[in-house]
């Protein structure tokens, strides 16, 4: 078998899912982007069935923001930020339900987003307490702004434009792209999907970090990990190897007290053919440390231990 780190998928909304399968379908750990807080609640403590979980807790955003006026947001899970004052108490709030990121929406399509002072303020509390701010960024512009104001990572690679060349270079010495390029076709070019290819490509050659990301949650995503997902990154110009480090790289996030030491495994070495790599990839499952140890004991009572690839 090969044996791998936790495998992370760094965008879902467990509150719009059932997470069962995701152990079993490849999924150690998971950062949840947004969904509890207020009158929504989340994982209180790790759980043996149960990938461990980073949360964002409540989405910031604007007075009538989005995704305040949407039919799928949890009640409780959008909290409105009116002035800088606000920012900084929403920040705190956040962070006393233990939230491991801040998340903050500019999506200027849907409606109203942050005034670039509350921006500023949410950012700056955020990272006073250590705590490293995600945007959800749409609409023209809205991803420059998130980089201007200090935003560390991006909730999805940029889809509504194309992000010239210097500023793509700008960003990846310092921001954190979540790849979430799937959800824009479900196995299908669009236009979103093409924008997004194109700038996560020239992201990644100019040496920006990616994590996997899928906005499990939204839509018909496989609650695992996601074939289309992998086989657009390495059309992106990610190698296999890119990939095992997109999905196994937790960005520095805090996890739970207590997390469970998880790795991932996969039946076999890993195929000599990249076009047969993301099939062997999906075939991975999460399993405790301990229980790892245990197969591969049986194992090397059937095949020599040097056949095993770490």
């Amino acid at each position: 078998m090969t044996v791998l780190p936790p495998f992370l998928d760094a965008h879902v909304h467990l509150a719009l899912i059932d997470p069962a399968p995701l152990l079993s379908h490849g999924i150690a750990r998971v950062l949840d982007l947004g969904g509890y807080g207020g009158g929504a609640t989340g994982p209180s403590a790790p759980a043996p069935e149960l990938p461990d979980t980073a949360l964002a807790g409540q989405f910031l955003t604007a007075p009538g923001g989005y995704p305040a006026r949407t039919v799928w947001a949890p009640a409780g899970s959008v909290c409105e930020v009116t002035t800088v004052t606000d920012a900084a108490a929403a920040v705190d709030v956040q962070e006393a339900g233990g939230a491991s990121v801040i998340k903050v929406t500019l999506n200027s399509v849907a409606g109203a987003v942050l005034a670039s002072e509350i921006l500023d303020a949410i950012v700056a509390r955020a990272h006073r307490l250590g705590l490293p701010v995600v945007a959800h960024a749409e609409g023209t512009g809205e991803a420059e702004r998130a980089f201007v104001a200090g935003v560390d990572m991006l909730a999805h690679t940029p889809f509504s434009e194309r992000i010239d060349d210097e500023l793509v270079a700008a960003m990846a010495g310092r921001m954190t792209w979540i790849s979430t390029l799937d959800i824009h076709g479900h196995g299908h070019r669009t236009a979103s999907f093409d924008l997004a290819s194109d700038n996560l490509a020239r992201f990644h050659d100019a040496g920006g970090r990616m994590l996997y990301g899928t906005d499990l949650g939204n839509g018909p995503l496989p609650v695992g990990l996601n074939r289309q997902e992998i086989e657009a990154l390495l059309r992106a110009g990610l190698s296999p190897d890119d990939v095992i480090g997109a999905l196994t790289n937790d960005a520095g996030l805090r996890w739970p007290t207590g997390a469970t030491e998880r790795v991932t495994v996969i039946a076999g070495e890993r195929p000599s053919d990249p076009a047969d790599f993301a099939a062997w990839l999906c075939t991975a499952r999460a399993v405790n440390r301990s229980s790892h140890h245990s197969e591969a004991h049986d194992a090397d009572d059937q095949k020599d231990p040097h056949d095993l690839a770490v």
